[in-house]
């Protein structure tokens, strides 16, 4: 397997960057972004090709107006070979969205398959839960939250990693004495009234 290009303009580490907030321009940007396409569609009920034509129309326009005032002022063209998208950035792309779909695909086997019953409880109470809340909003309203909160909650979580990993410690303990407290008091219990019912059967 090749190495991902180094030239490559979106990477893994670029996005991980924007989400917390390394390079600050472009996180800002993605967020405002976010935010007028959210208000434009769903605020102000617009289509999504008028506002695609009109994002089109304002980026046709700058770089007509940019190139006849370079050209005026007898300055060189822009160069926009940088826009190019090469071939092997095209491959790693395609590579990165394929590895996605498999680790989807390998943590829903697991999740599944294993015998781990707090995970898969877990997992089947969180997409309750996203189901429930999806009934609220349409799918654009989501993907905003989302963009939201991606670009929120991983700056927090880096801020306070060490606050919220010992909270998870404890929320794990109360979990396990809670599990331990039912195991004694109903699971146990409810074993030996079955072995005593069984008993006067056979007796």
């Amino acid at each position: 397997m090749s190495t991902p290009s180094k030239s490559s303009p979106v990477s893994y580490d670029t996005v991980r960057d924007v989400f917390l907030w390394r390079r600050k321009k472009l996180s800002l940007l993605v967020l405002l972004v976010s935010t007028a396409t959210w208000v434009s569609l769903d605020v102000y009920q617009f289509n999504l090709i008028t506002v695609a034509s009109w994002a089109a129309m304002f980026a046709v326009t700058s770089l007509f107006l940019y190139g006849k005032i370079a050209r005026f002022l007898r300055k060189e063209e822009p160069d926009l070979s940088g826009l190019e998208i090469s071939e092997q950035t095209a491959i790693e792309a395609a590579r990165s969205v394929r590895q996605s779909i498999e680790e989807g695909v390998r943590w829903m086997c697991h999740v599944s398959a294993e015998r781990e019953l707090f995970l898969f409880a877990r997992v089947v109470a969180a997409l309750c839960l996203l189901s429930y809340v999806g009934s609220f909003w349409d799918s654009l309203s989501l993907l905003y939250i989302d963009i939201v909160v991606g670009m929120t909650v991983p700056v927090i979580y880096v801020k306070n990693e060490d606050k919220i990993k010992r909270y998870e410690e404890w929320m794990r303990m109360q979990a396990r004495r809670l599990c331990d407290m039912v195991d004694e008091k109903v699971v146990k219990r409810m074993k030996n009234r079955v072995l005593k019912v069984k008993e006067k059967r056979v007796d």
